[in-house]
């Protein structure tokens, strides 16, 4: 960090005689005397030519260069993994998805580390690697800003926007003959135009806007779309922006607090996000210092009204939610309940508030007329979660927020979409696919496939759907995931069994396997685990990783006890 006498952080690598050999390295790579003098920035890409949410990120990167450069700062550029949830989906490789988060951080960590860089930008975009990098953040607390790649356009097909998701759930409607295969290839085609992250509020956009709402990045950044001249605008702003946090040593722990994840957890269920949201602000809060559990998610739910109706829950895409005001307009709606935090822009939370404007009320409501009472996140404890499970509310049918049927018990993904697709799933049935858990799968692995099935084919309104594994943030219906214990490590929902009746209750916050803790007990000392052997770096997350209701955090080794 910059000393009293105004000396830079990267100084320790680039001033000195003893330090001529690492100049001379940094030469060979561009840099000139002038150079040495300036703060250095690191530029974290996680561009790649497979996720359709990141093949854009290198002309933002080169943006974010200009930026660095107009400021006064010198830059290096270093890559980042991404993997594509949507590509990777329903297949064995769904299982490093969420590992991905540590490996981004840890990357991020070590280039910014090693190379001692005074300030980093986040260039980022898609599920896993933007809670990767805030995590990262937190943990280095080195000046820091993030610029998240921006929406994917909808799709259009007869009149209607499409998403991804439009694709899934066609799955099911050409299954159940609703749509002829010429249609069903015309879905496909044009649901996803281009570049960015999927275009309704999926986990991808719902962290962009959460990333935005913590302060960590440009006021306006999350709902920019990936293609538009703003965000390239914002993004040499960003650049300039790191050259001014690296001079001014302004670090992420000197503005995001506990009570910035509160509104970050406020705007999230006005918005009506994903549930994986509960997964990632845990572990980013963590790299932060500070403390969240389940509860505060529920908690701030009640007390927050949603406002926002996006796809999977609602009719609007992105781009709407950007037309009508974006995340500040967001804020706006919100600013009686939020904290004014600060922000990494030296402004703060109800500043950036106070002056938004919300340009259209049918996308961003009235508090006097939202969408639900409650926020979008809801969570359940029971014998069948004693440490809890989460559920999107606000894309809930009224009529499924009571619920009791038989259960259908899978021990893996495939079984239970094979099920669905050959007409084996009734309504009122409660379909559970367990060993899907951190530990479980491992890497608990999301299942959009049997939830966007189960619309597709009619039954999203009808059935339920209960896993200790996630779910997409592109989930509909009365879909219940990260229940926890998970059935690995011998929760309960390891001993549920075909016709065991599930009880749902999500006003009283209840989810229940209606049998008894004796039988409970005697069934999971009968229990058969299926068969998954895991090599390499699944292996080692088995080993280390946390309950999903901490975080899914791969929690560092005791320290070795003294010898005796």
């Amino acid at each position: 960090m910059p000393g009293k006498t105004g000396t830079l952080r990267s100084d320790a690598v680039k001033k000195g005689t003893s330090r001529a050999a690492a100049r001379g390295l940094m030469r060979a790579t561009g840099m000139k005397d002038e150079d040495f003098d300036k703060p250095l920035v690191a530029i974290a890409n996680s561009f790649n030519t497979i996720v359709p949410g990141h093949i854009h990120l290198n002309e933002l990167v080169a943006e974010v260069k200009k930026g660095v450069e107009e400021a006064g700062g010198a830059c290096f550029e270093f890559g980042v993994m991404g993997i594509c949830d949507g590509i990777a989906m329903g297949l064995d490789g769904m299982r490093y998805s969420l590992p991905s988060r540590e490996i981004v951080a840890d990357t991020v960590e070590s280039m910014v580390e090693a190379h001692v860089a005074d300030s980093w930008v986040g260039v980022t975009n898609c599920d896993k690697i933007t809670p990767g990098m805030l995590m990262a953040a937190g943990r280095l607390n080195v000046p820091a800003v993030m610029l998240t790649g921006g929406p994917m356009l909808p799709g259009l097909f007869k009149g209607r926007k499409l998403d991804v998701i439009s694709i899934f759930e066609a799955v099911g409607e050409l299954t159940a003959g609703k749509i002829s295969e010429e249609e069903f290839n015309e879905v496909e085609r044009r649901a996803c135009p281009g570049a960015g992250s999927c275009s309704g509020l999926f986990t991808a956009n719902t962290m962009a806007c959460l990333t935005e709402a913590l302060g960590m990045s440009i006021p306006g950044c999350a709902t920019q779309h990936a293609v538009s001249k703003e965000k390239r605008e914002t993004a040499r702003r960003t650049g300039a922006l790191a050259v001014e946090l690296a001079r001014e040593n302004r670090r992420p722990r000197d503005f995001v607090t506990k009570a910035s994840f509160e509104n970050a957890i406020r705007v999230e269920n006005a918005i009506g996000g994903s549930t994986n949201t509960t997964l990632h602000l845990i572990a980013i809060a963590r790299e932060f210092g500070v403390e969240l559990d389940l509860c505060e998610f529920d908690r701030l739910s009640r007390e927050t009204k949603h406002v926002v109706a996006l796809k999977p829950g609602g009719k609007h895409f992105m781009d709407d939610l950007d037309r009508a005001g974006g995340i500040p307009a967001v804020m706006s709606r919100l600013s009686g309940a939020l904290k004014d935090e600060g922000t990494v822009t030296g402004g703060s939370i109800l500043g950036v508030a106070k002056t938004a404007k919300v340009e259209d009320d049918d996308v961003i409501r009235p508090l006097d007329k939202a969408y639900h009472e409650e926020g979008g996140i809801a969570v359940l404890f029971g014998n069948l979660a004693e440490e809890g499970c989460v559920i999107k509310q606000s894309a809930v049918a009224a009529a499924m927020r009571r619920f009791e049927g038989p259960a259908k018990v899978f021990d893996t993904e495939r079984a239970a979409t094979d099920a669905m697709l050959k007409g084996k799933i009734a309504p009122g049935d409660a379909v559970v696919i367990r060993y899907q858990g951190p530990k479980g799968a491992p890497g608990m692995p999301e299942m959009l496939g049997p939830t966007s099935i189960l619309a597709g084919l009619g039954l999203g309104e009808s059935v339920a759907l209960v896993t200790d594994g996630r779910f997409s943030g592109g989930t509909k219906g009365l879909s219940i995931g990260h229940v926890c214990p998970e059935a690995y490590v011998g929760g309960t929902i390891a001993a549920v069994r075909n016709k065991d009746i599930i009880r749902i209750d999500l006003d009283s916050r209840e989810i229940e396997v209606l049998i008894s803790q004796k039988e409970v007990k005697s069934r999971l000392k009968e229990r058969k685990p299926p068969k998954s052997g895991v090599s390499g770096y699944l292996a080692r997350y088995r080993e280390g990783v946390s309950s999903a209701s901490c975080g899914a955090v791969m929690a560092p080794p005791e320290p070795a006890r003294p010898s005796q």
